[in-house]
């Protein structure tokens, strides 16, 4: 997981997202397919609000979910 100073300069914001981030994962990892993930903040969170880094990074999983889900079909 990489967090980039030049995005959050603050320490305590790049750890609170990589917390966040964590914690999602551990959430939903056995839903997920068999696979190695990078997570990497590519544009700055504006509000740093945890519940809106969560949601985006569900998102995320779900899109994976379901291209994943695609290519067994195949």
């Amino acid at each position: 997981m990489v967090v980039g100073k030049k995005l959050l300069k603050r320490a305590v914001d790049r750890n609170r997202v990589k917390r966040i981030i964590r914690e999602q994962f551990r959430r939903e990892r056995r839903k997920l397919p068999a696979c190695d993930l990078i997570v990497r903040l590519a544009v700055k969170a504006a509000p740093l609000d945890g519940k809106l880094v969560a949601g985006d990074f569900l998102a995320l999983l779900e899109k994976l979910r379901r291209t994943c889900a695609k290519k067994d079909e195949r």
